[in-house]
């Protein structure tokens, strides 16, 4: 049996070049399809936290939490493996504290809410009073977005402050719930984004390759044809040569 043609394998070479970028292009399209699809999740999951922010801030507070425990117990572990070193007692003393802190958030989440609420009333404050002090200091180019940045933090902290604690039970939901939201509105732009990147790269990738394949047919034919005109013989005569007349030599 015969192997493969020279033809054959420039054909093999040539299906598999034009399988690679495809595949690589479905890949990145599903992998842009399941960030549209997680942006999807997120952006529900927001619009539900500020139909129902109470239930945002306890689930933001138990997450919260939970989180410490187990930044506690990884802590731990890192000072368990760094014994005989001046960092043991400084991670077990960080460690001891997330895990105390993790605890009591877990156990009095309406209590935590109400300190971390004051506490965020009071960086508002804090913040559109320096904002505003510096505005008018300075008095740069941006005076005009420093002010209403500092008079809308400054109205924000007063709101908030005013009405504590009942303030507490929607606050930190209504931020949690915005937070959730538009992540999942980028997630969501860069998934479809991304989806139409790949989609038309694939599209002049694949343009490309059947250029080049109809070139190869073309070349390849025009180069038969040429080599056959070449190898054609001459023209046979069946005439025989003239003889020579007398006053010729």
């Amino acid at each position: 049996m015969n192997g493969p043609t020279a033809e054959g394998r420039k054909r093999g070479a040539a299906r598999k070049a034009g399988d690679g970028p495809a595949a690589e292009g479905r890949k990145l399209s599903r992998s842009f399809s399941w960030l549209a699809f997680l942006g999807t999740l997120l952006v529900i999951a927001g619009i539900v936290g500020l139909i129902y922010t109470g239930v945002a801030t306890l689930t933001s507070m138990l997450l919260f939490g939970w989180l410490l425990l187990i930044g506690g117990l990884v802590a731990l572990a890192h000072a368990i493996e760094s014994r005989g070193t001046n960092y043991f007692w400084l991670g077990v003393v960080v460690a001891a504290l997330n895990l105390a802190a993790g605890v009591v958030v877990i156990r009095h989440p309406e209590g935590t809410a109400e300190a971390l609420t004051m506490f965020a009333a009071l960086l508002f404050l804090t913040g559109g009073v320096f904002r505003l002090v510096g505005s008018v200091v300075v008095r740069g180019p941006q005076m005009g977005w420093t002010l209403l940045q500092g008079a809308f933090g400054l109205l924000l902290g007063l709101l908030v402050l005013f009405d504590w604690p009942h303030s507490s039970l929607y606050v930190l939901g209504v931020f949690f719930s915005l937070a959730l939201l538009f992540d999942g509105l980028g997630l969501i732009a860069i998934g479809i984004g991304g989806r139409r990147i790949v989609s038309m790269v694939s599209d002049r990738l694949e343009g490309r390759g059947l250029d080049d394949r109809g070139g190869d047919r073309l070349g390849g034919r025009g180069a038969g044809r040429g080599a056959e005109r070449l190898d054609a013989p001459a023209p046979a005569t069946d005439s025989p040569p003239k003889a020579p007349r007398d006053g010729q030599k």
